[in-house]
């Protein structure tokens, strides 16, 4: 991906993140709520103790945007607001993921995603690989 288009990607996640925030801020619940369960979708991460197609199965689930803008109408749908913090946590939470080059995982590998490569690669990996 070219420098500007990443730049453009992030810059939206960014405006995601920032939504999110002032999503929560509409919610009845105090500050610090937010910035206590933002990281709380990276439990999902315990996934990758099976192996790693389950762990991508459910670190996606719970970083797929969808499930995000769902919780979100259900919530405000039915009136329960703990429904709208998960999916405002889960929106802001995912945004926040993909502003810093952190997406989706492809099921070989933890550090394989959507948005490319991430952390340093190892070289004898990579010619078991090639």
């Amino acid at each position: 991906m070219t420098r500007p288009m990443t730049n453009l990607i992030k810059l939206e996640e960014l405006g995601q993140l920032l939504l999110s925030v002032l999503l929560f801020f509409q919610l009845d619940y105090p500050w610090w709520t937010f910035p206590a369960f933002i990281l709380l979708p990276d439990l999902s991460m315990l996934g990758y103790l099976v192996n790693a197609r389950a762990g991508a199965l459910v670190y996606n689930f719970f970083h797929h945007k969808l499930l995000a803008v769902t919780l979100l109408i259900v919530g405000y749908w039915t009136g329960i607001s703990a429904i709208m913090l998960a999916g405002t946590i889960f929106l802001g939470h995912s945004a926040l993921d993909r502003a810093l080059g952190y997406g989706l995982k492809y099921n070989d590998n933890f550090h394989n995603t959507h948005l490319g490569w991430i952390g340093k690669k190892d070289s004898r990996i990579q010619d078991l690989i090639s």
